[in-house]
C-alpha cells in the first residue's frame, strides 16, 4: 500500500470514528456496530454529495464514468 493510499484510508477511517462510531455510541452489540457500519458504508458511497466530483455521489459518478466508457468504445467500433 502507498503512502497516499494509506492516508486516505486513515481519513475515511477517522470519519467513520468520528460521525459514527463516536456521535452514535455507547454501542450495545458487535451486531448493533456491524449494522450501523453497513448504513454508513451505503450512505458514504451512493448518498453522500462529494465537492470534488461535482457534487454527486461516489457510486452515481462511477457509475456515469463507465456509461461514458462504454459509449465511446461502441461509437468507435470495439
Amino acid at each position: 500500500m502507498t503512502a497516499r493510499s494509506n492516508a486516505l484510508a486513515e481519513t475515511v477511517n477517522g470519519l467513520y470514528k468520528a460521525e459514527l462510531i463516536s456521535l452514535r455510541g455507547p454501542w450495545r452489540t458487535v451486531e448493533d456496530v456491524e449494522l450501523a457500519t453497513l448504513s454508513w458504508v451505503h450512505w458514504w458511497d451512493n448518498e453522500r454529495l462529494h465537492s470534488s466530483i461535482g457534487y454527486v455521489p461516489p457510486a452515481e459518478h462511477e457509475a456515469a464514468h463507465y456509461d461514458q466508457q462504454q459509449l465511446a468504445s461502441a461509437s468507435s467500433g470495439h
